[in-house]
């Protein structure tokens, strides 16, 4: 029988059967554990135990291509996992990526432990979502290596799971042969199949199932947001934190409905692929559907208001209360869109005039009592902050206050502020950009051993860290060691943590920014 075969086989036979995860006594330094498929053997540094490269679906090819993940088949004697399991399907799309993996495959819904090699009693999990726009992105990173995040006491889970048109495909052909008029989303769904699994299996890594925390940075932050509407992630975790980035404006990343998204990939179906039916589109190689996708620019595969893993839109569904009430953190950095030069150019005034009108119509002077630049240089940062909450930072905090406005659980926010060092293979002066965050809080500077980086890098990289791994060990970032955090609500000014060389928490000084704003793409 083939491997495809057994795997078909092993999804239809062994259903919701889960067994005891245990922990094996390995001889030698290799740990070993025993999950619900098979054994498993890690390595170790004596302080940190990987896992890597650890099968928490079928792959995803052949008849299960555009389908909901479905369980791994078992295996005999011990598994190494060792080695990241090879990444999605994707072309090069990010400079900044890079990866230590196989190279890309549909055969890709993998997973990674790090745990503390000496554990005892339960400790917090933290499951990783990457980020790259749900067309990119892998957990081999360097930057989001889980060793040095596992060092403060948690358990520390990153998956791979689908992207671009093999993640979020719709088709009306797709949605009548699920049995739930569904489609797409299967990218998403790879994310809850991963906590699942978690859940099953992540006590073997003493972790503890019932105090999950998912993080994410941009499309992992939107990812966060969704998770928290779906009523399919429902207990699956107990914490979210988000950094840049949630489901909720048009701007940014829109989400269209199940009905737009499946037009369009019917059409793409037909039009750019030459398939009239599932089996031919699955017969396709993967390798042309990703460069057919990749060369096409008049569709993005991304997520949709399916009616399953999101049976309304993700602002609906938190207005209503209908969200996993659990404590938030979130925020976004302070150059999401890029930083103001040192030296501004002429006429920004006149270009801050111009967006005004362009955007806002006959809200323009509104629109410029709350972004105000009255010469060049203040215009130019004007600009920049208007076009990072245009971007990511607006939906974010609208996240913040769905939250706060139908949750009880606690809600805090922060904005990364540190300007990051001279880096040769960025602009000068590139600030706090999008995405710079995510080596501090991983703990992972060193991985960009080119960049000649600060004490004070160091520095708040380890307060980083702690705020993280305290939040997700109680739903409270505070420590002992640490400046106070204030909870994000109207009685303490909503107080927004920033995140520099010196830990701040200040009252919001541009509330009334968002407000406006709000006024209006929030109708």
């Amino acid at each position: 029988m083939s491997k495809l075969g057994s795997w078909l086989m092993f999804a239809a036979t062994v259903g919701t059967v889960s067994l005891a995860a245990t922990t094996l006594l390995g001889a030698g330094s290799a740990p070993k554990v025993k999950v619900d498929t098979g054994k498993l053997q890690g390595k170790s540094d004596g302080t940190i135990d990987s896992f890597l490269g650890i099968p928490y679906a079928a792959p995803p090819m052949g008849d299960l291509r555009w389908k909901p993940p479905a369980r791994p088949a078992k295996w005999k004697g011990a598994r190494k996992a060792t080695e990241f399991g090879s990444r999605c399907m994707q072309t090069r799309v990010f400079d900044d990526m890079i990866f230590r993996d196989p190279g890309i495959s549909e055969d890709c819904l993998y997973l990674n432990v790090w745990t503390p090699a000496k554990r005892s009693g339960k400790l917090p999990v933290m499951v990783w979502v990457y980020g790259g726009g749900f067309v990119a992105g892998a957990t081999s990173e360097p930057r989001q290596d889980g060793t040095n995040l596992a060092k403060d006491g948690v358990v520390v889970v990153s998956m791979n799971y689908r992207l671009g048109i093999f993640g979020f495909l719709a088709h009306p052909d797709l949605a009548r042969e699920s049995g739930r008029n569904s489609s797409g989303n299967y990218g998403l769904l790879d994310q809850v199949a991963a906590l699942e699994w978690v859940k099953r299996n992540i006590a073997a890594f003493g972790g503890d199932p019932g105090n999950v925390t998912i993080f994410g940075e941009s499309a992992g932050s939107f990812s966060v947001s969704e998770l928290m509407a779906s009523p399919l992630a429902k207990g699956l975790f107990h914490r979210a934190i988000g950094e840049s980035g949630a489901a909720f404006a048009s701007q940014g990343l829109p989400m269209p409905t199940l009905a737009e998204s499946s037009e369009a990939g019917a059409k793409f179906a037909t039009d750019a692929l030459g398939a009239r039916s599932l089996a031919e589109l699955r017969a396709l190689p993967a390798q042309k559907v990703l460069e057919t996708a990749a060369a096409t620019k008049t569709i993005r595969f991304a997520p949709n208001v399916d009616g399953y893993f999101l049976p309304e839109a993700v602002p609906a569904i938190f207005a209503a209360g209908k969200q996993s009430d659990v404590p938030l953190l979130a925020g976004w950095n302070m150059d999401e869109a890029g930083s103001a030069a040192a030296n501004a150019q002429d006429g920004q005034v006149a270009k801050l005039k111009e967006t005004a009108q362009k955007d806002f119509g006959d809200k323009a002077d509104e629109f410029l009592k709350h972004y105000s630049g009255e010469n060049d240089a203040q215009a130019e940062r004007v600009l920049k902050d208007y076009a990072g909450d245009h971007f990511i930072a607006f939906s974010t905090w609208k996240w913040l206050e769905a939250q706060k406005s139908t949750g009880k659980s606690p809600v805090y926010r922060y904005r990364f502020d540190m300007p990051h060092p001279t880096d040769p293979k960025r602009p000068p002066n590139a600030g706090a950009y999008h995405s710079a965050e995510i080596e501090f809080v991983f703990g992972t500077l060193d991985s960009e051993n080119w960049i000649i980086w600060r004490p004070e890098d160091h520095t708040l990289s380890e307060q980083m860290r702690q705020y993280w791994s305290n939040f997700a060990r109680t739903g409270d970032p505070n420590g002992s060691s640490l400046p106070k955090w204030p909870a994000y609500d109207g009685a303490t000014g909503w107080q927004t943590m920033h995140l520099n060389a010196e830990l701040k928490a200040e009252k919001d000084a541009h509330r009334d920014r968002y407000v406006f704003l709000d006024s209006v793409w929030g109708k």
